[in-house]
């Protein structure tokens, strides 16, 4: 077992999440390249996204690139790609791309994928 699967779980350990309408919803795929691995970025998605009520999952690449896929209302995951964008002190994304994806019906839950 990783050392932050050890700490954080897996993506069966992800709490729930009230879904989203879906009638509101959108979904996007994303890929961040920069400072974006071994610096927590991956919980910082994760945590950032559960505060604002979005579901989806997020997962390390073997290019050094993370992928993750978002749903919720739109301006929440507008809201939290700028904030993905903005890094912290460790993150440093240098570059963000996004593409819609249906609304997948019932999710309810952010996870970390391995």
């Amino acid at each position: 077992m990783s050392f932050w699967k050890n700490i954080f779980g897996n993506s069966e350990d992800a709490e729930p999440i009230e879904p989203v309408n879906t009638e509101n919803a959108i979904r996007k795929a994303g890929r961040a390249v920069g400072r974006v691995q071994g610096v927590g970025f991956r919980f910082f998605v994760q945590s950032t996204a559960k505060s604002l009520g979005i579901t989806g999952w997020v997962k390390n690449m073997s290019d050094g690139s993370v992928t993750m896929e978002l749903q919720g209302e739109p301006q929440t995951v507008e809201r939290l790609i700028a904030k993905i964008k903005r890094g912290n002190d460790w993150i440093v994304v240098k570059e963000f791309e996004s593409s819609d994806l249906p609304v997948v019906k019932g999710e309810n839950k952010f996870a970390i994928r391995y």
